[in-house]
């Protein structure tokens, strides 16, 4: 089986080219196109400007994703391209412009060379993504050969914060999510009101590695709340409130002129924004650590898996692996498949095609707010 997979949820476009045979896979293509610095001047993903980002990069993606396809022998020796068994595309939740682009190409192409198309949870596609992370070039895709059930999925990324328990392939239970921002939000949004480039995350991270992580009090929110849901917008609001508390009164950032401005301070901007960063960064992944080890808890998963792009966190990866039980098999992407991706789609698209789940192409539909569950 040939898979394409199309992703287009928010600001990459991405497309990949995945190979089945007898249970075992090879990702052929996988490509990526970003918009991060088409996006970095407004410190945020601008949902029109992806969009229209998508419509100029569709086409060249798609083209060299299959411009050098499998071959296949013909009569006399020759080869010919072979097309796709089956097209998966994202088709929600996600920026509906942005949704838009990646749905309607698959249905263009399911239609014209009249192949098979699967629509695709995105946040499935994140549960999925640990399946494509092995030394070795050729995996098994055994679905019980790798995830053992039940299983909790911690979902983490700058739209998205869910803990989620999986009973079996397909059956899903939602235990809590975010109320307000999600943690990859609260990464980003911190960045910018440090004056750190955007994305925040990542370069909070760096930051991180050379504070103190105790060097400020920051709240946890809901931590101690009955429950599996989260709350991020409070510790934002805090964050906002400390980096005032320690910038000069006639800073440009106290002022208000930009959030670009470098944090000033009497210390001097480097040890003071690392300490900042590593108090931000773990109060962020104590609270997701805290939370999943609860539900780890009561619900007792024979795995855990982590994903999402906040799943690219060093310090969040570390922790989880040192702090959950070893009776429970922890599974976590390469940080190559953290991001958003085509191939983790594709990935999700197999199993579906397994019990031929399949969608005409006159009825496939972007929906921006498709709960998995």
């Amino acid at each position: 089986m040939l898979i394409l997979g199309i992703e287009t949820s928010c600001d990459d476009t991405a497309a990949a080219l995945l190979e089945v045979k007898n249970g075992r896979f090879k990702l052929l293509k996988n490509l990526t196109a970003s918009q991060v610095k088409l996006h970095g001047k407004y410190q945020g993903v601008v949902p029109e400007v992806a969009a229209r980002a998508h419509l100029e990069t569709i086409i060249p993606v798609m083209t060299e994703v299959l411009k050098s396809p499998p071959l296949r022998g013909g009569a006399r020796g020759g080869a010919r391209w072979k097309k796709p068994d089956a097209i998966a595309v994202t088709a929600g939740p996600g920026l509906i412009t942005s949704l838009l682009i990646g749905v309607e190409t698959a249905k263009a192409l399911s239609f014209a060379w009249n192949v098979p198309l699967i629509k695709v949870n995105h946040i499935e596609g994140h549960i999925l993504s640990p399946l494509l992370s092995n030394p070795h070039p050729t995996l098994s895709l055994e679905w019980r050969g790798n995830i053992r059930f039940p299983a909790i999925a911690l979902i983490v990324s700058g739209g998205h914060t869910e803990l989620i328990l999986i009973k079996n392939h397909g059956q899903y239970k939602l235990l809590g999510r975010t109320r307000d921002d999600a943690a990859g939000e609260c990464f980003d949004k911190a960045g910018r009101m440090l004056g750190l480039p955007f994305p925040g995350g990542p370069e909070i991270s760096k930051r991180a590695a050379k504070g103190n992580p105790l060097a400020y009090e920051l709240p946890r929110p809901m931590l101690h709340e009955p429950g599996f849901e989260f709350s991020f917008s409070g510790l934002k609001n805090a964050i906002r409130l400390l980096i005032e508390s320690l910038t000069p009164s006639n800073s440009p950032l106290a002022r208000g002129r930009t959030r670009k401005a470098p944090l000033l301070t009497k210390e001097g901007p480097g040890e003071v924004l690392n300490d900042l960063c590593a108090s931000i960064e773990h109060a962020i992944v104590d609270v997701l650590v805290q939370k999943s080890l609860k539900a780890v808890a009561k619900y007792k998963p024979k795995s855990f898996i982590l994903a999402g792009g906040v799943a690219a966190n060093k310090n969040l990866r570390e922790s989880l692996k040192n702090a959950l039980p070893k009776s429970t098999r922890f599974l976590m992407p390469d940080k190559e498949f953290c991001m958003d991706n085509a191939a983790m789609i594709a990935v999700a698209g197999y199993f579906q095609a397994k019990q031929k789940k399949f969608i005409k192409y006159d009825k496939l539909k972007a929906n921006a707010n498709w709960e998995l569950v």
